[in-house]
């Protein structure tokens, strides 16, 4: 089951995206161009009409000068309980809880719960400072390429990478994590 996010928070997201295109006085078209994202998925996105993935929203942000947790309305005016970004109908959830902002350095901190089959796909292909996870419940595989990294209940692990991954519990068991997310903001 793949889920995405709510059509409320889809919604918002295509609002934030307009405020701030509109704030920086970008066309649809210009920001296409300094996003790498067609005008078309743009568009949709600012009507509430498309899911994007977190990659296209990395680099909308990026066209915007921003991060993905500025575009989700994290950050210190927040509530304390975060942003649901993604759901499926098996129950799984993530939720982006914080962020902090600085010239170079985008960290996030995320929660995570996935049941049954469920598994979601991360990474944006862009090269990260990494990503650190610690498994509260359950044991939690990280699927990279052919390496799978598990990581049981109480344990914690690392992760640095430029290629897309997969979380996943560990025999369809169950998992519940967070994560602190490094994205670099250079270039």
């Amino acid at each position: 089951m793949t889920g995405g996010m709510r059509p409320a928070v889809v919604e918002q997201l295509g609002d934030r995206i307009r405020a701030a295109r509109q704030e920086l006085d970008l066309s649809v078209a210009a920001l296409a161009e300094r996003s790498d994202v067609s005008r078309r998925m743009l568009t949709q996105i600012e009507l509430g009409q498309a899911n994007p993935s977190v990659s296209t929203l990395d680099r909308v942000a990026a066209g915007l000068g921003t991060t993905f947790a500025a575009l989700m309305g994290v950050g210190a005016d927040a509530p304390p309980d975060g942003v649901e970004v993604w759901s499926t109908e098996g129950g799984s959830w993530s939720v982006l809880l914080d962020a902090i902002d600085t010239e170079g350095l985008s960290v996030e901190t995320w929660k995570w719960k996935l049941v049954g089959e469920d598994q979601r796909l991360g990474g944006s292909g862009v090269p990260s400072p990494g990503v650190m996870i610690h498994v509260i419940d359950g044991a939690l595989e990280i699927v990279c390429g052919e390496d799978v990294q598990v990581i049981e209940a109480g344990g914690s692990g690392r992760m640095i990478t430029d290629q897309e991954y997969v979380y996943r519990a560990r025999d369809a068991q169950g998992a519940v994590f967070t994560s602190v997310a490094l994205q670099s903001r250079a270039g």
